[in-house]
């Protein structure tokens, strides 16, 4: 009998995995990770709620149950990462350093030393013949926040509902008697509950309000919270002469550019400024899956288990081959082509925030991806 440990986080998805898995005959643990336990002033953390979610279930389900911590590492690999990258200016995406640092690496490398044979979360994804693959549920494919991880770590890993679609899941909760079937979701930062990314950048970093300047005239046309907490692109919550995110003619400015030395937010009423679109990305620390499908741009020179960084040197004709790109989480694929630090586009598109992430596909199959610069 396979021995598997499934992280399980309180929620309904980790919970039907925990089920679906005891009922293919898996020797099922199921293992609380507990990443952040800190209150924030007048926002509760909810990992003790979730805790007790998660233990509930597994007494239900009549499987063993553990709380692993990982606060420290997780402060350290996550948190820090995040606001170091606040600080530049950048919008980093916490989950996807979760996914590397914590659950396919620190728990995955735990539960292999407790002798297990795979690892489970409730994440939707699928694994098809040894890939990363998107799951069934379109809607709720989570292979963007997954494409970091190891391949090692993938060939140990299961995602049980990665092949339904979510009305399913907590439809088939409630009918196992799960008492977490229809649990809201956590809409907030990843690790804190409900609490925003702004209320929590607050408690760590020091904020200064700055002037908001028209990029065309220099005018001030109001004072911004912290220029950190703007994107490029952004028209909501600016405060401009009295007005959110308008000013006489009735047009909304949008965020153009941010001056972090001199703490400005540049903004612009055109919405076709240069600043906000691009045909061109560049990525940094691009990872890459090694069965690549025969795409001779993500060709590799001594390719290991793990996820690896991209080796230039093909031709042109072979390094450009088309791609898809998701650009955020459930924004559309998009085509584009690729030569293992820069994509680029049939069309103009919206520039995404830097520190934000580029995943690539092959149709289903998931290819890897980077950080946009």
């Amino acid at each position: 009998m396979s021995k598997v440990f499934v992280g399980m986080s309180g929620g309904v998805d980790s919970s039907v995995s925990a089920l679906l898995l005891k009922e293919q005959g898996y020797d099922v643990t199921g293992v609380y990770m507990k990443n952040w336990s800190r209150d924030l002033p007048g926002m509760k953390c909810p990992w003790a709620e979730d805790l007790a979610d998660a233990k509930r279930v597994a007494v239900k389900l009549g499987i063993p149950f553990e709380v692993w911590d990982f606060e420290d590492a997780y402060r350290e690999k996550v948190v820090e990462y995040m606001l170091e990258e606040f600080k530049k200016g950048n919008t980093p995406n916490p989950d996807i350093m979760c996914n590397q640092e914590i659950k396919f690496k620190l728990f995955f490398e735990k539960a292999m030393e407790r002798g297990a044979d795979f690892i489970a979360t409730g994440h939707y994804a699928r694994i098809i013949d040894g890939n990363l693959a998107r799951a069934v549920d379109e809607n709720k494919d989570q292979t963007y926040f997954l494409y970091r991880i190891s391949d090692e770590a993938l060939k140990h890993t299961l995602f049980p509902i990665g092949e339904m679609l979510k009305p399913d899941v907590k439809k088939l909760a409630e009918e196992k008697g799960l008492h977490n079937a229809y649990k809201k979701e956590s809409m907030g930062v990843c690790f804190v509950g409900e609490v925003g990314m702004k209320d929590f950048l607050k408690e760590y970093i020091e904020i200064e309000p700055g002037e908001i300047r028209e990029i065309e005239t220099e005018k001030v046309l109001g004072v911004h919270e912290g220029a950190v907490f703007y994107t490029i692109g952004q028209r909501h919550g600016l405060y401009i002469s009295g007005n959110k995110g308008e000013i006489n003619d009735g047009l909304p400015y949008y965020v153009v550019k941010k001056d972090l030395k001199n703490n400005i937010v540049y903004v612009s009423k055109n919405l076709n400024d240069s600043h906000i679109w691009t045909k061109e990305l560049k990525l940094k620390d691009v990872v890459t899956r090694t069965n690549m499908l025969g795409l001779r741009a993500f060709a590799t020179t001594g390719a290991s288990d793990e996820a690896s960084p991209v080796t230039t040197g093909a031709s042109e004709e072979a390094s450009k081959p088309s791609i898809l790109v998701r650009l955020r989480h459930r924004a559309p694929l998009i085509p584009a082509q690729f030569d293992g630090e820069k994509l680029v586009f049939e069309n103009e598109i919206k520039r995404p925030a830097s520190g934000q992430s580029a995943v690539l596909y092959d149709d289903e199959i998931c290819l890897g991806g980077g950080i946009i610069v």
